[in-house]
């Protein structure tokens, strides 16, 4: 928990006291389970302790959208739960056998009797990551408005790239992940990524990139 946003600049001591003032509550999921089904609605923020999950946008006919993928300490669905009533337009499933800890939202945008000074800081923490989701959300944005497979891929590289400061680095998907975030077919992506190693722009291994030239 000390590694979340939500608890940045918190002490253990702190952490543990405010814990008992958020109904805080712990459940744990398998593998392909969903933690939150479209149609759903949330009063709690989850903050993912151990394991891997996926946000997703799913049609009636199936086809599935990756909006994000979540890690340990890391939240979801922070916006419907502060958005009292709003119904779930996206799911949330276990890429790995998951542990998450709910906090009720209500709790934490209410200020105690005390006015104490870590759940103010707790408040602002929340609205820093509410903040840093809104920016990569219109991230995801720019990389999809792009004509071209290859244009989108290099678009979405291309800031990968410049928020490791490093022209190689992971990237946190795999191949149909890829293309699943990106709205594109596996096999546009796959045979794209190839022919801009062919052509000298990037190599790469799996998950690990490395941009060598300009497209």
């Amino acid at each position: 928990m000390r590694t979340s946003p939500l608890f940045a600049e918190m002490e253990e001591e702190e952490i543990r006291a405010i814990l008992g003032c958020l109904d805080a509550r712990v459940e744990r999921y398998p593998k392909g389970a969903y933690l939150l089904r479209v149609g759903d609605t949330v009063e709690s923020v989850g903050l993912l302790l151990a394991g891997g999950a996926l946000v997703t946008q799913e049609s009636f006919w199936g086809s599935r959208n990756i909006m994000a993928r979540i890690g340990p300490g890391q939240l979801f669905a922070e916006a419907f739960a502060c958005s009292p009533g709003a119904v779930l337009n996206i799911a949330v499933a276990a890429e790995a056998p998951c542990t998450v800890l709910f906090l009720n939202v209500r709790r934490i945008l209410t200020m105690c009797p005390t006015t104490c000074a870590h759940h103010s800081r707790m408040i602002r923490n929340l609205l820093s990551d509410l903040a840093g989701k809104n920016l990569r959300f219109t991230e995801k944005l720019t990389h999809m408005g792009q004509r071209t497979t290859r244009e989108k891929l290099l678009s979405y590289l291309s800031a990968e790239a410049q928020r490791c400061g490093d022209a190689e680095f992971d990237i946190p998907y795999s191949r149909q992940q890829l293309a699943d975030y990106l709205s594109v077919e596996r096999s546009g992506l796959s045979a794209e990524l190839c022919r801009m190693r062919d052509e000298g722009i990037l190599a790469f291994h799996k998950n690990h990139f490395q941009l060598l030239a300009t497209p």
